[in-house]
């Protein structure tokens, strides 16, 4: 077990570096845009810009790869990570900041799907489910440390800034130095809507809902906290135990959606979202810790949405279909998210900061209300032809390339695919 880990460790620390600066400049973004005066409305574009600027790389950064190589295109995706985010510490202005979100997205997107194809490459049949849950866990230890660093630094000025590009750059030294085996050459994105909704039409609905709900809170939960007058540090608490609380209870629910249609635990927790963020919003709360509690209540139902809605999906699907069909969810979750920021930002300008989860509630109820629609039009799949619930991240920032890494999928099959695709 630790001989397979082994040859994994150089790229696992590059992980860490390159999350953990992500999570940092995630959060830094909104909270100095918030202290420049940034119209709310803006701070939601500037997270629409940052997935948009992440499909397009899922999109093209394939055929960069394929051209340069995997070392030299992370080298380029960690560098571009880098100037950007020093950029973003010298000019500081709206339409200059929504288009370097847009490039953070894109080299962001490079950046995992190099890492993730690498990390596809050094497992094996055996050891693929513990290195997908090796990966799980520096996912979240990353990002959560890497928001808690706004904590340590003063976000007026650019020293924090500082600390992004410092983290971007730490990230491609591991990979630069390791002399593990180049992966299989990267495939292109290829999405089929029909065969995708005929598979699942509430994981469809669901995942661009979940998408707009989840972008709307993880780009403008920090601007709601920093509105109402939390401190930096309650602010930063507060976006990482949303996270940890939706992980968490992914367990309970995973474990509930294998006994019973999946579509009612979809439904359940999505209605538990909605009621949450509309107590908020009518409670209005103030204190630290009243906020923190009730966002984290908010998280544990919001977060777990996500890998229901892919599991109900891929019940529907062979082994071999696993790779795309989580693959076009995915795609379709990012195109919540470039929805959902825009969408909050206009809300929360025209009302007042709680307003955000007027937003995510809107999204929430329609998801439970599809839910319970597709309940009276489709029978719900055999308890013994459903595939096994599988945790992933609460906030899914990883690329298509992360499906192959997923111990249900026919990694196999698909390596043959993707070497067929290349040499096309």
């Amino acid at each position: 077990m630790l001989s397979s880990f082994g040859s994994i460790v150089a790229l696992l620390i590059g992980t860490a570096f390159l999350l953990g600066g992500s999570g940092l400049f995630g959060l830094l973004i909104p909270l100095r845009g918030q202290y420049e005066d940034f119209s709310t409305t803006a701070l939601g574009l500037l997270g629409t810009g940052w997935a948009g600027g992440f499909i397009a790389g899922c999109y093209f950064g394939p055929r960069l790869v394929r051209r340069v190589g995997h070392v030299r295109a992370f080298g380029a995706f960690a560098a571009t990570g880098a100037i950007v985010a020093l950029l973003n510490g010298i000019w500081i202005e709206e339409a200059v900041w929504f288009v370097l979100r847009i490039f953070t997205g894109f080299t962001m997107a490079g950046a995992f799907m190099v890492i993730e194809s690498w990390l596809n490459e050094r497992s094996t049949n055996e050891t693929r489910g513990r290195v997908f849950g090796l990966y799980m866990m520096v996912t979240y230890a990353s990002i959560m440390a890497g928001q808690m660093i706004v904590t340590l630094g003063d976000v007026t000025t650019p020293t924090l800034f500082m600390a992004t590009g410092i983290l971007f750059c730490f990230a491609l030294l591991p990979t630069a130095v390791s002399t593990a085996v180049t992966p299989a050459p990267l495939a292109d994105v290829r999405l089929d809507f029909r065969k995708l909704y005929a598979h699942s039409p509430i994981a469809v609905v669901a995942c661009v809902l979940i998408g707009i709900a989840n972008g709307a809170w993880g780009t403008l939960g920090a601007v709601y906290g920093a509105q109402i007058g939390i401190a930096t540090f309650e602010i930063a608490v507060m976006m990482s135990i949303a996270v940890i609380a939706g992980a968490v209870a992914q367990v309970p629910t995973g474990r509930l959606s294998d006994r019973t249609d999946r579509r009612f635990v979809l439904a359940g927790c999505a209605l538990g979202a909605a009621i949450t963020g509309l107590l908020i919003f009518a409670a209005a709360p103030r204190a630290g810790t009243v906020v923190i509690a009730m966002t984290g209540l908010y998280g544990l139902m919001a977060y777990s949405l996500y890998p229901i809605a892919v599991a109900h999906a891929n019940d529907h699907a062979s082994s071999t279909e696993f790779v795309k069909v989580s693959s076009g969810l995915l795609l379709l979750y990012g195109v919540g998210t470039m929805i959902g920021p825009m969408l909050a930002g206009v809300v929360m300008q025209w009302l007042r900061p709680e307003s955000l989860f007027l937003a995510t509630a809107g999204a929430h109820l329609g998801i439970a209300a599809y839910a319970v629609l597709r309940i009276s039009r489709r029978a719900p799949v055999p308890v013994e032809d459903r595939d096994t619930f599988m945790t992933l991240p609460a906030q899914p920032a990883a690329t298509h390339q992360s499906a192959m890494m997923d111990p249900r999928a026919d990694t196999e099959t698909r390596t043959e695919e993707v070497k067929k695709e290349a040499a096309e």
